[in-house]
């Protein structure tokens, strides 16, 4: 099987999985929702943020570092990569808990953050030390068990957090659906990848591993700010209410962008092998950007416009709020759909910094504006700050450059269909039409057509090739 063709089947497993992921957590979020509130959810949401944040920091690249590297990783890499996230995490959760919760406590002064907080930061360990075996997999292209094993701790998380809610527990029951659902995640990826944990230290790897997640590591630090925003700044001047609706806003899109978010994962696991031919890295950055807002586009779009009739019905309507600002964030995603590929691309090459830069000025231009937009204009400050900060991409085009020079037509003309009909609630019921124009583009029936084949083709292949067969192959 050729790397492109096992990269499309992976990613059919991915998207199976983000499919029926986006099934549960429907249904899910919104019962959860409908039960503990806008209030209860939000300060959920305000510590689970933050962790996000500390989750990304602690990581340091070393997973990524794994996945990139040409040659296959000797065990000793695994078990450092395993020891070296076993003392960041430790070291990171007691930070976190003890030094930099009291300062957060008494920004956000939200009532009950403390405790909350606590409980979600102390479930870090369990989590960063799953990256390893993940990586593992991930290496392997073995989607097929991570998606199953990710879609298993997705169901469990709500079997735990639904009947706690129903008890009356509030916040409490998805900080304990979370335990859980980490809990079982770790253990089935060191199950499932075979990978056995040995302490190990060995400078040299450790220098290594340090050196590219410091530049890798960097980036993502900076880009992950923007995950701060909603309970730093939103929690800060609206309360806990508001970072509910933004939350939920946040989580409708990233449910509805399951496509971009496989595509990313398969990325730099793909390009890595194109390192020594920079035109076809540049001929699949291009390909892939039009697959990824051909498929995520339209998703956003039809939400948008049925958005002011599926809120009420199904979450309720002290919801609503959420449409001040799903169009902002939904059009902020679509964006970053069309250069993710690029930053992809340069973490591969080994341009870690560049893209810091990228990061750096679009989380400058986002959360500047969120400070002051957010006091002034409630909730669609927030939006607004998202599209504030769009002008950024230019610079990361400006970098993939001495690459090649990508085509954005494809792209851009379903990005633009797809733009339109996000504001349909201003706009009016006319939008629609905008997204049916690209289906009559000889170009986009060839791209459907090629997914179907892949998906369809009836050859099996083994799940556990090695890199230097994929190479041969």
């Amino acid at each position: 099987m050729s790397l492109r063709a096992k990269v499309l089947r992976g990613g059919v497993y991915l998207v199976l999985r983000q499919g029926l992921g986006v099934i549960v957590s429907a249904v899910g979020v919104i019962v959860l929702t409908r039960i503990i509130g806008p209030e209860a959810y939000g300060l959920y949401a305000a510590a689970f943020g933050i962790y996000i944040y500390l989750f990304i920091v602690f990581q340091w690249g070393v997973n990524t570092y794994l996945i990139r590297r040409e040659e296959e990783p000797l065990p000793q890499d695994y078990n450092q990569a395993f020891s070296l996230l076993l003392l960041l995490s430790l070291a990171g959760t007691g930070a976190a808990i003890l030094l930099a919760l009291p300062l957060l406590e008494r920004w956000v002064n939200l009532e009950g953050f403390g405790p909350v907080a606590t409980a979600m930061f102390a479930v870090l360990p369990v989590q960063l030390l799953g990256l390893v075996p993940m990586a593992r997999l991930e290496r392997a292209l073995d989607y097929r068990r991570i998606a199953l094993i990710e879609l298993t701790g997705l169901i469990i998380f709500y079997l735990v957090a639904l009947p706690l809610a129903y008890q009356g527990l509030g916040y409490w029951a998805p900080i304990v659906g979370k335990w859980v659902e980490q809990l079982l995640i770790s253990s089935l990826l060191y199950w499932m990848s075979s990978y056995r944990p040995q302490l190990y230290w060995e400078n040299a790897r450790v220098r290594s591993m340090v050196g590219y997640g410091l530049g890798y590591s960097s980036s993502i630090w900076i880009w992950q700010l923007r995950s701060l925003v909603n309970p730093l700044v939103v929690g800060r001047y609206l309360g806990a209410e508001m970072v509910g609706y933004v939350a939920l806003a946040i989580r409708l899109v990233e449910q509805l962008s399951f496509a971009k978010l496989v595509a990313y994962r398969l990325s730099i696991a793909a390009l890595a092998r194109l390192q020594g031919d920079r035109a076809r890295m540049v001929k699949a950055v291009t390909e892939a950007m039009g697959l990824q807002v051909m498929a995520l586009g339209p998703f956003l779009a039809g939400f948008g416009m049925l958005a002011p009739w599926i809120i009420p019905l199904l979450f309720g309507y002290s919801w609503l709020s959420v449409l001040e600002v799903y169009p902002f964030i939904a059009l902020s995603y679509l964006s970053n759909a069309v250069f993710a590929l690029h930053s992809s691309t340069l973490y591969v090459l080994g341009r870690n910094w560049r893209v810091a830069i990228f990061h750096l000025v679009h989380m400058v231009l986002f959360g500047g504006s969120a400070l002051l937009l957010v006091p002034r204009l409630g909730l669609e400050g927030y939006g607004w700050a998202e599209v504030v900060a769009l002008p950024s991409y230019i610079l990361v085009h400006w970098f993939i450059v001495y690459v090649g020079k990508p085509g954005y037509v494809r792209a851009g003309i379903w990005f633009t269909a797809s733009t339109i009909p996000l504001f349909s609630w201003q706009l009016g019921a006319w939008t629609i039409i905008s997204i049916f124009i690209p289906l009559l583009w000889p170009a986009t029936r060839r791209d459907l057509l090629e997914i179907i084949r892949v998906v369809l083709q009836r050859r099996t292949y083994g799940h556990h090739s090695s890199d230097s067969e994929l190479q041969q192959r």
